[in-house]
This record gives C-alpha cells, structure tokens and sequence, in this order.
C-alpha cells in the first residue's frame, strides 16, 4: 500500500498533489493523482467542532473533468470534513503523454485506485469515516465500487451529484444501438461522438461562465467518446439498472430538470443540459436499500458549480444530509437544516425550476 507518498505543490494554491503507482499498460506507465489541502493552509484544519480524527471525504470527478471545486472542500470544512479528491488513472492530472484521454474497457480498472485511496484515508491518514463524492460518470464508478465492498464497511456515506445512471437517448439508441456496440466488432477506440458541449464551453471565465480552470484538463470542446470506452459505460449502467446493494446511506442530487444543450437555450445556466434528471430519479432507488433523493432549484450538471443560490441549496442539502446519517443531530441549526432537507425533497420540480431561474447570476468565484 501507498503509505510514504510523494506530496508535491499542486497548480491549486495551497494544495498538494501525489500520485499513486498503478503500473503500466501499452500506452505507457499507470498513475492516479490524490490532492489535498496542504497541511496548515488556510482551511486545512478547519473544524466546527473537535472529532477524534474526523470525517474525510474523497471526490470523485466526471468525464472531461478534474478537481478545482475548492469550494466544496471549504463547505466540508467548515463543517469538520477533510476533503480528498482522486483524479483517476488517464483523467485529469493523472493523464500523460501519449495516453488517451479517460480510456478505460471496463470500469472495474478503477477499483485499484479507489481502494488504494480509501486504504490511505482510513489508515495512515487517520479518519475513521469516509463519504465517497462523485459525479456524473464518477458517480457510476463509485457505485459500482461501493456495491462490490458492500461488505467491507469502508464506505460511510455516498453523495453523487448528477450521477450518470442510464443514456440520456431515445429508446433506439439506449437498447438497440447500446447493443451493437456490445456485439459488433468495431475498434474499442474508435470515436462514436465528438460533438461540442454548451455547457461545457459556458462554464469558463473566457466565455462568460463564472469558473477559472485548466482548459487543458477540461477542454469546452471536450475529449473524444470512444467505443471500448462507451461500451464500458453501457455494461456499468445495465449492470447498476439489475439493482445495486449500496449498503452505505446515498444521497442523489440532480436539477430540477433537463433541457437542450445549446447555447440557445436560455436556461442553459439554470438545467442540467446534458443527463436526463428524470431518468436519474428513475435509477436513483437501485444503488441501494437506503437513497435520498433531491432535485436543487437551478441547478446545473455538475450541481457544486451552479449559480449561487442553487450552489448553496446543494452544499446546504448534503451538509445537512451527512449531519443526519453521520452525525447526531441535537442542535437547533442542523434540525432546521434537516426540515429545510425534507420540505425541498418532495417540492414539485416545476416550482423548484422557477426558483432556480431567478438565481443571481453574477458570482464568478473560482
């Protein structure tokens, strides 16, 4: 086990980055990167109240993404959460020369560096919970993931923000076409889609979004969708679709609804446009025997980078959440947190999607 890391500065001031041996393959040596806050940064001890060795949270990234949500980490900071993010093997910061971007056959590959990761966190690192945080494409993985140490107790708590559970397509292209790319012998890297993302082109400070990050490690043209790799997906959600025995308390956040991702849509900044956040609800209850769903008001893909009222209803809500199923609520602020859970819960998403549109649109914090 990786218990003597090799921490280095990370391009996110005051963060650290390490990475973790996996091997090599044909393309070259194998890593995954874990980053931390650096200890005694601002943030890095941040606690509301003393815990033994407190809670650690370890982040999950999506497809054409990387951690710079710094914000989420000082959300769980304040709140005595040590936030770990995993940028696994050919994503992220753990990419290098030569390798294809986000490749994998089979989601399984990342089972090595998730393990690892929650063995460091656990063991050496000193904290006696872990929640598991992903999103989109990670949220698969670490279900799938979680389901196979559903035994194990290593995992306390799963949160994932707009997980990708089923194929946002038509019936065609969701059975039968999924189905041809099972059987047909085509070339596993073989590109089947290269379309440009709205949503992924408005994120940025350059376009008028309001977050800053490497465009290199999350470019707004995004990387190529490859058959081996689609092919992936497509088991892990048929697989996730038969019912999953996630044994761990989930929560699932999605928008509060979908719409076109172009950049003529004037919502675009206010829906998820690229899942299908009804198919989400619908898959949501198969991860395990206890989820909690919730639809944010205004919410985007990736929820944590939403305007800033529905950004703060979803740390609010996973804050809260996490104080319900990890900590005794005996206090008058998180009791209100938790009745404040439960009445967005079950609100109409028409009325949340409303309130969500009326979200202030000017923050550009990065």
């Amino acid at each position: 086990m990786h218990d003597d890391l090799d921490w280095r500065a990370d391009p996110l001031p005051g963060w650290q980055q390490a990475d973790l041996d996996l091997g090599r393959d044909d393309e070259g040596p194998l890593v995954a990167t874990l980053v931390r806050r650096a200890p005694g940064a601002p943030g890095a001890q941040a606690t509301r109240t003393p815990r033994a060795s407190g809670p650690a949270v370890l982040y999950v990234h999506g497809f054409n993404d990387y951690f710079f949500q710094t914000h989420v980490a000082d959300a769980l900071a304040e709140r005595g959460y040590t936030l770990y993010a995993l940028e696994l093997r050919r994503c992220g910061r753990a990419l290098r020369d030569g390798q294809t971007p986000h490749w994998c056959t089979d989601l399984t590959e990342y089972t090595e560096e998730l393990t690892t990761a929650a063995r460091l966190i656990r063991g050496p690192f000193g904290h006696d919970r872990l929640v598991v945080m992903a999103h989109s494409t990670g949220g698969l993985v670490a279900s799938l993931w979680a389901h196979s140490l559903r035994n194990a107790g290593v995992v306390d708590a799963l949160v994932l923000n707009s997980p990708w559970l089923d194929l946002n397509a038509g019936w065609f292209r969701r059975v039968v076409s999924t189905r041809i790319l099972d059987v047909a012998p085509l070339d596993p890297r073989q590109v089947v889609a290269d379309e440009p993302s709205a949503y992924s082109w408005h994120l940025h400070v350059d376009h008028g979004g309001r977050w800053d990050y490497d465009l290199a490690l999350k470019p707004p043209e995004g990387f190529p969708v490859r058959a081996g790799w689609l092919r992936a997906v497509r088991r892990g959600q048929a697989r996730l679709a038969r019912g999953l025995q996630v044994t761990a308390p989930v929560l699932v956040c999605t928008a509060a609804s979908s719409g076109p991702n172009t950049l003529a849509n004037p919502l675009l900044d206010a829906q998820d446009t690229v899942l299908d956040v009804d198919q989400i609800a619908e898959r949501a209850p198969r991860v395990g025997p206890e989820v909690t769903l919730v639809r944010i008001p205004g919410g985007v893909h990736d929820l944590a980078l939403s305007a800033p009222r529905p950004r703060a209803i979803y740390l609010r809500t996973v804050l809260a959440w996490l104080d319900a199923v990890l900590v005794v609520a005996d206090d008058d602020a998180v009791a209100a947190d938790l009745a404040d859970l439960a009445a967005r819960a079950v609100a109409p998403p028409d009325e949340l999607t409303r309130a969500g549109a009326d979200a202030p649109q000017q923050d550009r914090s990065s």
